[in-house]
C-alpha cells in the first residue's frame, strides 16, 4: 500500500526528493512518517506528518534541511532533502500509522511500510 520512489546517488550539499505513492486508504487518515536505516543500526525517525498536514515532526539531525509534505488529493507524501551529507546515505522508509503525538518517532507503532528507497551521498 506505500511505495517509495526518488533515491539516488548525488554528491554533498545536492538536493534530492523522495515520493511516496500511498493507497487512499492509507493516505488520507494515517499519520506519515519517513524512516531511514543503514546497515547494522536501527531505524532511525526522520520526520512526520499528521493526516490533515496541519504539523510535521522532525528529527534533529534533518532539521532545517529536510522537509516533509503530503498532497492527499494525490495520496502521496514527500520528503524534500536538502543541503545532503554523507550522514543522510541510508535506506529511507515511507510508513503510516496512527501514533500519538508524543510516540511519531516509535516505528512500531506505524502499521503500513514501503519498500525502501537507497539514498547515497558521496563525492
Amino acid at each position: 500500500q506505500l511505495q517509495a520512489s526518488g533515491g539516488g546517488l548525488v554528491q554533498p550539499g545536492a538536493s534530492l526528493r523522495l515520493s511516496c505513492a500511498a493507497s487512499e486508504r492509507t493516505s488520507n487518515t494515517y499519520t506519515v512518517a519517513w524512516f531511514r536505516q543503514t546497515p547494522g543500526k536501527e531505524r532511525e525517525f526522520v520526520a512526520a506528518i499528521t493526516w490533515s498536514g496541519s504539523r510535521n515532526f522532525y528529527a534533529d539531525s534533518v532539521k532545517g534541511r529536510f522537509t516533509i509534505s503530503r498532497d492527499n488529493a494525490k495520496n502521496t507524501l514527500y520528503l524534500q532533502m536538502n543541503n545532503l551529507k554523507p550522514e543522510d546515505t541510508a535506506v529511507y522508509f515511507c510508513a503510516a500509522g496512527r501514533p500519538v503525538m508524543s510516540s511519531l518517532s516509535t516505528s512500531s507503532l506505524y502499521y503500513y511500510w514501503g519498500q525502501g528507497t537507497l539514498v547515497t551521498v558521496s563525492s
